[in-house]
């Protein structure tokens, strides 16, 4: 009974010492959005185009799935507005798009006005009169969209094996989060472009228990450790975002509404 009870941790320790990707779990299925990145996404051959992002919200509307009590939590970010930003900025080493601010226009339109009030306090001496602010730049284009589905299990499977009471399992489950974009065009309004892209979010649990009986079955000892790896949703959101930014300059050039720069 000691010898066994001292092989315990070296049992556990040998079982999860393995690394998730030398554990065979029979491929579960990956979606690959885009082979090409934001950085690698060439440069525009001409002008910046100027647009503009007013949301990018969750219309799912599903919560964070909890054990027992109630969970408010959404199961996606509700700031999808700020990764859609963030990658109109990049692509392209930031030749593509010049943004301009929407998501915050009530309080920039509010500091633009405290601006004018005091200029006209200070500068109505002037013969000129007060300095007035340079116009707001105005967008050609605007980026709509959202994230349109969180499905879950969407793939799940495993292996396991017992032997003498010792036993090994491996788990994982698929996930996949759709978003779908837009380019309007602020002149006639029309949809120029509409994309949808997926992005599949893997989690993998690895495990080892122990079931064993001693002094004719009157003693049980019983032992488990694991570990579990899940991919964060906010990247998944974020890498469909940037495979929609990437889709959206792949078709605009298909349809010749712009033209990329030769490498």
């Amino acid at each position: 009974m000691k010898n066994f009870i001292l092989a315990l941790p070296l049992i556990a320790a040998g079982c999860t010492s393995v690394p998730p990707e030398a554990v065979p779990i029979n491929n579960p299925p990956v979606l690959q959005v885009s082979p090409t990145s934001i950085e690698d996404t060439p440069e525009l051959d001409g002008k910046k185009m100027t647009i503009a992002v007013y949301n990018f919200t969750d219309k799912t509307g599903q919560r964070k799935p909890s054990d027992g009590a109630s969970n408010l939590s959404s199961a996606v970010t509700q700031g999808g507005e700020v990764w859609v930003i963030k990658a109109l900025q990049d692509v392209g080493n930031g030749t593509w798009f010049e943004v301009v601010e929407r998501i915050g226009l009530d309080n920039l339109v509010k500091e633009r006005q405290l601006v004018r009030n005091t200029r006209e306090v200070y500068e109505k001496h002037l013969k000129e009169g007060p300095t007035p602010l340079k116009p707001m730049v105005f967008a050609g284009l605007i980026l709509e969209g959202g994230i349109v589905g969180y499905d879950s299990n969407t793939a799940m499977g495993g292996t396991g094996a017992r032997y003498l009471g010792v036993g090994i399992q491996e788990e994982y489950r698929v996930d996949t989060v759709t978003v779908v974009m837009r380019i309007v065009s602020v002149s006639t309004g029309k949809v120029l472009l509409s994309v949808a892209t997926e992005k599949t979010i893997a989690s993998h649990r690895s495990g080892v228990d122990v079931f064993k009986f001693f002094d004719m079955g009157t003693k049980l000892v019983e032992a488990e450790t694991g570990y579990s790896v899940n991919e964060p949703v906010n990247y998944a959101v974020r890498s469909a975002i940037e495979a929609g930014v990437i889709e959206l300059i792949n078709e605009g050039e298909i349809k010749k509404f712009w033209k990329k720069a030769q490498e």
